[in-house]
């Protein structure tokens, strides 16, 4: 499953991201754990590949989203380069981010050790923020692009627990970033499994 879900990815990256840098990204995605990594720890995709599975549904929700709110003319509004690269890599955060530890888990009445994923976090920049920062050393973002992945946490968002109230303008000014946000959520909480 995760070769295919790899293929996919980069089948739907390489059809539209032409950018300059992107074929670096591409390599670079290649020698980091993208591919395998889950999508969290213990809440949506959290499985090998989850990481892939989840960007993949994100763009398909992303797409449909664009398509149903702006019509058949819909890259007027927004290139299927930008859809691909807000979709695809709006997670970039999450690379090189989780390893697998172990735990002492009772089955049966005996004690037995099993795998799980935990939290190393050898860049702590943020979460939306932190991607834009690994996208930016490959390739040049739109504004539109950066708002999307910047703010695609929405109200999850630590800036917005905080208190920060300008997720509120940048969804005003920028609904691209708006409608990404809901794709995101849609595709986490209707079509991945929390485990």
């Amino acid at each position: 499953m995760v070769e295919s879900l790899k293929n996919e990815f980069i089948n739907i990256f390489k059809s539209n991201v032409k950018r300059e840098g992107s074929e670096k990204l591409l390599e670079w995605l290649e020698k980091t754990d993208f591919f395998t990594a889950p999508a969290s720890t213990k809440f949506h995709s959290c499985h090998e590949g989850g990481l892939c599975y989840h960007s993949l549904k994100v763009y398909y929700r992303f797409l449909n989203k664009i398509k149903n709110e702006y019509g058949e003319n819909f890259t007027n509004k927004i290139s299927m380069e930008s859809i691909a690269i807000i979709a695809l890599l709006h997670d970039l955060c999450k690379v090189n981010y989780y390893k697998i530890e172990m735990r002492n888990v009772k089955e049966n009445g005996v004690w037995i050790q099993k795998p799980y994923y935990t939290v190393e976090d050898k860049l702590p920049y943020g979460h939306g923020e932190k991607s834009v920062y690994i996208l930016s050393g490959f390739i040049k973002l739109t504004r539109d692009e950066a708002m999307a992945i910047n703010w695609h946490m929405g109200g999850f968002d630590s800036r917005v627990q905080g208190g920060s109230y300008a997720i509120k303008d940048a969804f005003y000014n920028y609904p691209i970033a708006l409608l990404f946000h809901l794709s995101d959520i849609e595709a986490t909480y209707l079509d991945e499994e929390q485990n």
